[in-house]
């Protein structure tokens, strides 16, 4: 069964200053890189704008109607210390959490086994009620909610393997028992959560922490001994992927010695609990990357897994 890609032009109007590391190149990075021969069958569709109830799913009205009366019409406004937003923002935040429900609702209908949604702003690090680390709304617990809420499932799994901690994915599930929240990323790095103590009201929350300089063997290890077998205990209706490729060795914001290797041996591993308990739905959303060649090749690498 086929693979989607979920992206928008409008996803490149988000534009938070000459010198930021989160640029609409990224996004150029990543969709050039996906129009090889070994992708002529990902079928392409431009993810839609969200409502402002899927937001408030996840995030507060207050939160939701002051993040939209903040966005400019023209310039740059500055949000928090890492986040700004411009006159494209919105658009673009809104088709960022649209992709990722429209992704949902066609996995959940059978029109596709699997989706990767190429957009941005990335949203990992976006708490309920608060903007951070270049993330404004959170697009995979958004996306969550939305399986909970329309398809009535009852086990919905995220897992990340960028290299900084979602600490607001992690905020936005550690309380609720039918959502699994599992990650591996560098510590000591920002945002400095992510601890293995945290582990949510039901043990639903696993984080594997990983030293600055780690390779392969480590990353490879932490999924195979706790990620995977804590996951394929909580059994996912549905499987959500944080697709962050910062973990990479030329990346310039952390120090981790990953290669796209790693990514496309985390990603098949993943397809295969997803095949054993989720009818093999996978949707998977593009989080950090900022060196632009490592990027691509990485992206590749990944979405490469989810189409065999």
């Amino acid at each position: 069964m086929r693979t989607l890609l979920f992206t928008h032009p409008a996803c490149a109007g988000h534009d938070m200053g000459a010198g930021h590391p989160e640029q609409p190149a990224r996004l150029a990075a990543v969709l050039s890189a996906l129009e090889g021969p070994d992708f002529a069958e990902l079928e392409r569709r431009e993810a839609p704008e969200t409502d402002r109830d899927r937001l408030l799913l996840m995030h507060p009205a207050d939160y939701v109607d002051g993040l939209f009366a903040a966005f400019p019409t023209e310039g740059r406004v500055q949000i928090d210390a890492d986040t700004a937003v411009s006159a494209g923002s919105r658009e673009a935040a809104l088709r960022a959490a649209g992709g990722v429900v429209a992704a949902v609702d066609a996995v959940m209908k059978g029109e596709a086994k699997r989706a990767f949604c190429a957009v941005r702003p990335p949203g990992h690090h976006a708490e309920p009620d608060r903007t951070m680390g270049f993330c404004l709304f959170n697009n995979v617990a958004i996306g969550a909610a939305h399986a909970r809420d329309v398809y009535h499932l009852h086990r919905v799994a995220v897992i990340d393997f960028d290299v900084h901690h979602g600490n607001g994915t992690q905020a936005m599930f550690e309380n609720e028992p039918m959502f699994f929240y599992g990650s591996t990323h560098q510590m000591p790095l920002y945002p400095g959560t992510g601890r293995a103590s945290e582990t949510g009201v039901a043990q639903n929350i696993v984080n594997v922490p990983l030293p600055p300089y780690a390779g392969s063997e480590e990353f490879r290890a932490a999924y195979r001994d706790v990620v995977l077998p804590k996951l394929a205990d909580f059994g996912p209706e549905l499987l959500i992927i944080s697709a962050g490729f910062d973990a990479h060795r030329d990346d310039p914001l952390a120090q981790e010695n990953l290669d796209e290797a790693d990514f496309e041996w985390v990603t098949d591993e993943l397809v295969g609990i997803a095949e054993r308990s989720a009818e093999g739905r996978v949707v998977s959303a593009l989080e950090g990357g900022y060196d632009l060649d490592a990027l691509g090749r990485s992206a590749a690498a990944h979405v490469r897994a989810l189409m065999r």
